[in-house]
């Protein structure tokens, strides 16, 4: 498989006829995973696109990877979420890709908003930490209470509500335009990694 044969765009509205896959994909990452993520209805996922806010990775007309991005607090956050490869084309730098685009899409769209990520996941931690985002408690991202909402269909919210909203097993990691970090105070994703399995494991 070539990676030049893929093509990463902002997706348009013809793209919304992936979105049952697209969710089909969001779920089997995680269950791969093993972590809890937020889920999304096709209806969810077609209004992303069909709105200019999602990326989408295409093989000729098969779709093998996807983000998408929203805002929060009236414009002043934007988080991007859902970045997801198809197994099949994976360890082909595909992830990458994706997420540098969803960063060109939200710095386009949104230039001067705060961009957030919550996850559980070493290597989007790793992307984000590459982009200049740093780790941050979640008193520091959107007190949007629609966002947090969001997060009932995730398997670890309960952790969230007992602890009203500060913390859970996700890390929160939070890009601020005016003030972007130099390559050499960029986090380390590992140790990031290594608190969530601490936190996980004081929880059980």
């Amino acid at each position: 498989m070539n990676k030049k044969d893929i093509t990463v765009k902002f997706a348009e509205p013809a793209d919304a006829v992936h979105a049952e896959l697209i969710v089909r994909l969001i779920y089997e990452s995680a269950l791969q995973r093993g972590t809890g993520i937020a889920k999304r209805t096709p209806e969810y996922i077609a209004q992303k696109i069909n709105s200019g806010k999602s990326v989408v990775a295409l093989h000729g007309d098969r779709l093998v990877g996807f983000s998408y991005i929203e805002s929060w607090g009236h414009g002043d956050f934007v988080a991007t979420s859902g970045l997801i490869v198809d197994p099949e084309y994976r360890h082909l730098g595909l992830a990458g890709a994706i997420k540098a685009k969803t960063f060109e899409l939200a710095r386009l769209r949104f230039p001067f908003a705060k961009l957030f990520s919550i996850t559980t996941s070493l290597p989007v931690m790793k992307l984000n930490s590459k982009m200049g985002y740093k780790p941050v408690t979640f008193s520091e991202l959107t007190d949007d209470n629609e966002f947090w909402e969001g997060c009932q269909g995730c398997k670890n919210y309960d952790i969230l509500q007992r602890n009203n909203r500060r913390m859970c097993l996700c890390t929160g990691m939070l890009y601020d335009p005016k003030q972007p970090l130099p390559a050499d105070e960029r986090p380390n994703p590992y140790m990031m990694k290594l608190k969530n399995s601490i936190n996980k494991l004081l929880h059980f």
